[in-house]
């Protein structure tokens, strides 16, 4: 299956970062359960097919019971050294078990131990305990916890504002028009 045609722009903008840490964090936007916005900042963890991107959360934090009452969501990645802001649209996707488990065995493998210590953590939200335990790390072999979540989001439109040039040029691209692309004014 071929990439859609975004994903080599955004490849390229991500490149022009170097090796920055902001070339792999991306804002996500989900519906919290007083119907209010949210929006938090998440770490790039890979693409698992040419418009499905993974990320990873604790399974206890708020956004994971959000994305389970409204698996809709919009990633905003701005690369500010490629002058470059990518409006992600799309939907959390529900997989099987069997492809979750996988998936996520692969993820936790991946990460470093001082990543992998976050879900070593108490629960994100709840209240400052001073006595409560913060690891550093969780060296590699540690068995992934049962708050480790693998977020997969299934990429449905896509807008890419480039803030160069005058005027700024934008566009939007969409899976139901078969990634064909659409010139918008900025």
């Amino acid at each position: 299956m071929s990439l859609p045609p975004w994903r080599p722009l955004l490849r390229g903008a991500r490149q022009r970062e170097g090796r920055s840490p902001q070339a792999r964090w991306l804002q996500l936007a989900t519906l919290g359960a007083d119907g209010a916005p949210r929006v938090r900042t998440l770490v790039f963890r890979g693409w698992a097919g040419p418009a499905e991107l993974d990320l990873l959360t604790d399974r206890r934090s708020s956004k994971s019971a959000e994305l389970t009452a409204e698996p809709r969501v919009e990633l905003c990645w701005l690369l500010p050294k490629a002058r470059s802001q990518f409006r992600l649209r799309g939907q959390r996707l529900v997989m099987p078990p069997q492809v979750i488990e996988e998936a996520s065995q692969q993820h936790w493998q991946q990460l470093h131990p001082g990543a992998r210590s976050l879900w070593g953590w108490p629960e994100p939200g709840a209240s400052f305990e001073a006595d409560a335990a913060f690891p550093a790390e969780l060296a590699d072999g540690s068995p992934m916890p049962a708050c480790f979540e693998l977020v997969r989001i299934a990429i449905e439109q896509v807008e890419l504002l480039e803030l160069t040039g005058h005027p700024h040029q934008r566009r939007r691209w969409r899976s139901d028009q078969a990634w064909a692309e659409e010139r918008l004014n900025p």
